[in-house]
Parts: structure tokens; sequence; C-alpha cells
């Protein structure tokens, strides 16, 4: 389905060239087991879709929180936009710059830059063996990212957002530096959660400014630190609150707690921000009137990486203009995926600075997830909760991992994931009513009729519902995972999957085979088509195992948004288990 080649510190993703490029309805001859079929969302020409993802820190492993929270619901959506025809452009990358790096690269003895060297091939690991479909995976330490942050900071210094001013930011008088915000720990001044950051509060979610903090404490000594002057360039986010709440007024199908939290901040009151910190590691100010030491704040030039990575894919394909159609285009849509911490950046910063440089698209939707926790604490990478994604990966196939996630995505709440729950999706679930589906009925093919698509003369009506169950079903669970409502639309495809089984039990083809061979015949004949059709539906969950499916029944792996037709005669290929039984024992050992 899919190939990579690295390029340098960057991943970039190739897929087949083939776009859908039809009449809103694509017929097919209601003969044999083909009727007629409707492509959902489709129009004359493609739909230019960015689908922008989280910037994980380089400074240490995923967990699954992660992978649910931010990646594979963007791998989903992007692979059904890609099947119904449009022409996608998903992108992200390592954040290089963030405090948390510093951290630990001064806990090691070592340089920021060797921690995101050896974090940032771990995350392109992962991206490949989950199937992560990135057209390009970067970092923000590259040379086009510091160029493009730096021109933005222009640009909004141009348009008069920007000015500088000076303020107290703490000082750590035992080791002689103005300290980051991450540096700065201490109690939530809102829910008295005695781990807060400078920058944020874990335990809320509420932004805060170093200053905010109860009974602060530096990072570095452990002192408590002193308020010092110094100069920094802010920029006027007290500006843009009417304008984002007008933005955000006529905003339909977005996640309410995404948007309550965003109209609650806006509501609130918004400040002016620091856009300079007083560090060493980060990109340089394009203007020297502050003096050396300067450099832009993490929070605004990561978010500017969904802005830089398009421009340096384009490059890659040999047309530096070619990201300009997803950013300008005023028919383009853009979806950002995220987990809740983020929120505040992508849904009130982030369209605030976008405004800020003016002609560039806002957010179509922000579609932030809620937290996973592990016996209901927050999965946390620095804080050891919840097993490392490489873990999960040495003991579950990628399509199990895949869909075992995509079943439990905290779209609207917290999810609390165990493995015990991970093994019955996956066993009880996939493995059962799926796999066990499209084994049986292509090993039946093979016995009664030699691995051959039967032909068939007697369908009646309990025939052709299933049929139409299925490719109406298919167009559900389009719209769903249209909506981003992607748990719904993985329920839904497994429904067919389930009223496929029902049909089976009710024909019982194991038992016509005896007495009434055509209709054996039929009842195969139906059941192989409902599977190519509901491995259309799971293909965006399932992506290594679907393209298997379609190996089975004949077909061109390449498979579009509507059911296809396995037609009367096409040589089947050989019977394989799609996957096998997780051993809950082995888990519980390890």
């Amino acid at each position: 389905m899919w190939a990579s080649a690295l390029f340098g510190s960057t991943i970039r993703i190739r897929y087949p060239g083939a776009r859908i490029r039809t009449r809103s309805h694509y017929s097919i001859p209601a003969t044999g087991y083909g009727i007629p079929v409707t492509i959902a969302d489709l129009s004359d020409s493609p739909k230019k879709v960015l689908v922008a993802v989280a910037w994980p820190y380089a400074q240490g492993s995923l967990h699954l929180g992660h992978m649910a929270g931010a990646y594979l619901p963007a791998d989903i959506f992007a692979r059904y936009q890609r099947a119904i025809g449009n022409d996608v452009l998903m992108v992200s990358g390592s954040d290089a710059h963030g405090t948390p790096i510093t951290v630990r690269a001064e806990a090691e003895g070592v340089t920021p830059q060797e921690i995101v060297d050896r974090f940032h091939p771990e995350f392109l690991g992962y991206w490949r063996d989950l199937g992560i479909t990135f057209d390009l995976y970067t970092r923000t330490d590259t040379p086009n990212h510091h160029r493009v942050a730096q021109e933005f900071f222009l640009k909004l210094l141009e348009n008069g957002y920007m000015y500088p001013a000076t303020s107290e930011q703490y000082f750590d008088e035992e080791v002689g530096e103005f300290l980051p915000d991450r540096y700065v720990e201490g109690t939530c001044p809102h829910c008295g959660y005695e781990m807060a950051r400078g920058d944020q509060c874990d335990n809320c979610g509420r932004t805060l400014d170093p200053t905010d903090l109860v009974n602060p404490r530096s990072k570095r000594s452990g002192s408590a630190p002193v308020l010092r002057e110094t100069e920094h360039y802010y920029w006027k986010l007290s500006a843009f609150g009417d304008r984002l709440l007008d933005w955000l007024g006529d905003k339909k199908g977005w996640r309410p707690h995404v948007i309550n939290f965003a109209k609650g901040m806006i509501e609130d009151g918004l400040i002016d921000r620091a856009f300079t910190r007083d560090i060493s590691w980060g990109i340089p100010l394009p203007v020297d009137d502050l003096g050396d030491g300067k450099r832009i704040y993490v929070w605004w030039e990561a978010v500017m990486g969904y802005y830089s990575a398009p421009q340096e894919w384009a490059q890659l394909q040999g047309d530096p203009d070619a990201w300009k159609p997803w950013w300008t285009d005023p028919n383009a849509e853009s979806y950002y995926f995220v987990g809740k911490d983020n929120i505040p950046f992508h849904a009130v910063f982030w369209p605030a600075l976008l405004m800020g440089h003016g002609g560039l698209n806002l957010p179509t939707n922000v579609p932030g997830n809620q937290f996973v926790t592990f016996k209901g604490e927050k999965a946390s990478k620095s804080r050891g909760v919840g097993r490392p994604l490489r873990w999960y990966l040495e003991h579950f196939e990628p399509d199990a991992l895949r869909y075992a996630l995509a079943a439990n995505l905290p779209e609207t709440s917290d999810s609390d994931l165990t493995e015990g729950e991970l093994v019955r999706r996956v066993n009880d679930e996939l493995v059962a009513a799926w796999g066990n589906l499209v084994n049986r009925v292509v090993s039946m093919t093979h016995r009664y009729f030699e691995g051959v698509v039967p032909s068939c003369e007697v369908h009646d009506a309990v025939d052709e519902a299933l049929l139409e169950t299925v490719r109406s079903g298919i167009n559900e669970v389009g719209a769903e995972i249209q909506a981003v409502r992607l748990k719904a639309g993985l329920a839904k495809a497994m429904s067919l999957a389930q009223a496929a089984n029902g049909y089976l039990s009710d024909r019982e083809p194991w038992q016509t085979a005896k007495t009434d061979l055509e209709r054996t015949g039929a009842t195969l004949g139906v059941a192989l088509n409902a599977i190519a059709g509901i491995a259309v539906a799971l293909g965006p969950y399932l992506p290594f195992t679907s393209p298997r499916v379609f190996e089975m029944l004949g077909l061109d792996q390449e498979q579009h948004w509507h059911r296809p037709v396995v037609p009367a005669g096409t040589k089947l290929g050989s019977v394989e288990p799609l996957f096998a039984k997780v051993d809950a024992e082995m888990l519980e050992a390890d």
C-alpha cells in the first residue's frame, strides 16, 4: 500500500498515483454480483486536504497515548481521503527545540542535538511499523523550518502584531541563568496540582506563565528563583479575541470539548504573550535589536511546522510552489490532529498567528482527542506512565494494535486502557468476527468450487439485502470518518462483518453443499462480494491486512471507496489467516 524513502532526516512516503476523477455517482452494471454503488463525498476535481499532526518532542519514546491521541486518527482520516480521490498532504515532524529536550540533555550530560538525533529515527520506525502514511515527517531543526519561522516572525512584525517590552522573568541565582518556562515548576493556581510547569498544567490543561505558579522552584537547582527584568518581543494576542470568537462561532461538527475550551479561554481574556525567550537552544531572532541570547519561543515556532513542512515537501518534489494550494486555495481543507493538552495551541494560538500573518487558510477542524489513561493515570513518557510503544509492537501485529486502539479512541472522554482490553478487542472481535469470516468463506470456496468464484442464477432478496447493507454501509463508514468520528466508523464497519456472519449462519453453506450446490455457490459468491466491500470499509483502519484480503479475492489491491465486484469465474488466492490470536498469559508473564 505504501513505500517510504528516507531523505536525510526526513521521511517522505509515496502513494500510487491513481486518483478517482469521476462523476459523483459511479455505477457498476447490476449483473452477477454487481449492484449500483455510490461513491461518497466526491466531486469533479479532487479537494486539497491538509492533514496536520501534532509534533512530538524528540526527547523520549512514545506510548499508546500518543498513537491514540493523534497519529493513528490522522492516518485513518488521511487514508480515507485518499480513497475517495482527494489530494492529501499529511505532515508532521519531531519538535527539536522543546525545553524537555534540554532538560534530558542536561540530565545525561549530552547536547540537545544528540537527544534529537537519538529519538527522531526511533519515531520514523514507529511510523513505518504501524503504517502511518506521512507525506513528509521532518524536524524543526532544519534550515527550511528556521527560515520559515523567521519569515513568519518578520511578517507579524511588519503587520504591527509584534513589539519589544521589558518584563520580569524568573532567574536562578545558583546557576546564573534565566529559566525557560519548563524549568520552573510549582503549584497550579487553578487546580492545586503541585507538579505544574511554568507553561502548562498537566492536570487541568490550563496554559500558564511561570509567574502564575504558587511556590515556584527551579528545575535546574531546586532553589526558589527570583524575578529579574529582561527584554523580549511580545505578540498582540489580545488583538484577536473578537476575530477568533467570530471564526469559532460558525464551526459545525467540532468536538464539544474542543470548541468549549477554545471559546472559554478566549472569553476569559487573551493577553499578549512573549514571543522570545532567553535560551541558547532554538531558532535565533532574525533581528538583533534585543541583543544576544534571544530565541523564538518553541510554543510559536513549533506550530509553524505545519506551514514549513509543506514547503519542504514541495522542494523535494522539485516544485517549490507545490505547497501553495493547500494553504491558499479557499476550497482547501485542513485538519489538525492533536491531544487534549494541545487544544489551546491549535484552536486559539495557531489560528491567531495565521490571522496575524494573513493570506493563509485557517483550520477546518481541530479534532482534539482526550487522554489515554492507564489505571486512571494519564499516559506520560516523562513520568513513566504506560508501557513504551515499542513493547506493544513486539507483542501485537500492527493491524491488531491499530484495531484495538481505534476501537478505544478517546474522542469524547478519557479512555482507560489495559492490556486485557486490547487482547479482548483483538481476539473476540478482530479475529473471531472478521478474520474468521474471511478465512472460512475463502476456504469453503476452495473446498467446494476449487477456489473459483461460482456463477449464480438464484439470487434472492436475502442475498441482495446483504449486498445492499454492505454497499450503503461503506458510505456510512465514510460519513463517520469524514466527520472524524473514527471509532463510530470502525464500529459500523465491524457491524457489516457481523451481518455477513449472520447471513452465513442463516444460509449454512456447509450444509447446503450436501444437497444444493447451486445454492451453496450463490451463498459463497454473495459472501465473497460482501467481504470485498467490508475490506474497503476497514481499509483505512487495517492497511496491512486489507490488501491481503483483496489478494485472496483475486482483486486489484488498490481499491477505492465503493464495493468492488468479485466476478464469477475469478480464481481466488491461497487461504491464509489474517490475524493470530494474542496470548494473554504471555503478555501477563512479560
